[in-house]
């Protein structure tokens, strides 16, 4: 069984994203974005970051539209782990697994540094090895990336600490749909699973797509 490691064209950091699993010990694989299928033996797909078909329209509105995106529906309606980071988020919300929509950061800049990300909720898979108010420490990199919609119906998982860096909605971090097996972040905790990185604080979110 291995993690399925979807690809688009200008998808950045599909590397990255497949050294983080197989670096806790997990098995990874890529998928091609013109696939009907998921690679056989799929036990999790991870949507990683990028600038998937130049963020044309909206980013993650056209990869959302992709032929590989029904069978990531089909494996996360039939309860399949489904991570996505960045633009793996946007890809998300704009195929409505997960609610709202990612908007341009309030400072219409692109921002990229550290930040602090407080647990608001610990019983999903993704954060297993964190308590709610624990602080991961990850890193952000995006230009659209303010969370947009309505906190108080979704199931927020991480808020940014200390600071709103893009202007998100009640600091939304990333959230999770109703039953927790999908999930979406901006922040790139792929980026922070190796002490040479700065911090090891991804692996907690990582390891919920090889658990």
């Amino acid at each position: 069984m291995s993690v399925a490691v979807v690809r688009f064209p200008g998808t950045l950091d599909h590397v990255s994203a497949l050294a983080a699993v197989t670096g806790i010990g997990g098995q990874a694989q890529y998928a091609w974005h013109a696939d009907d299928e998921l690679p056989q033996g799929t036990s999790a797909v991870l949507l990683p970051g990028g600038f998937s078909y130049g963020d044309h329209l909206r980013p993650g509105a056209i990869a959302s539209r992709s032929p590989i995106m029904a069978a990531v529906r089909r494996h996360a309606e039939a309860g399949g782990r489904v991570l996505g980071i960045c633009n793996g988020f946007q890809m998300l919300c704009e195929s409505g697994l997960l609610p709202g929509a990612l908007i341009d950061n309030d400072s219409l800049s692109f921002i990229c540094h550290q930040a602090d990300l407080e647990v608001v909720d610990d019983s999903t898979p993704w954060t297993g090895d964190a308590g709610a108010g624990d602080t991961l420490s990850i890193p952000i990199k995006h230009h659209g990336g303010a969370w947009f919609g309505d906190a108080e119906a979704a199931r927020v998982v991480l808020r940014y600490h200390g600071e709103n860096p893009n202007g998100s909605v009640e600091r939304v971090a990333g959230l999770a749909n109703a039953t927790g097996n999908v999930m979406g972040l901006m922040p790139h905790p792929e980026e922070a699973c190796d002490p040479l990185l700065g911090s090891t604080d991804g692996r907690a979110l990582v390891k919920g797509l090889v658990a």
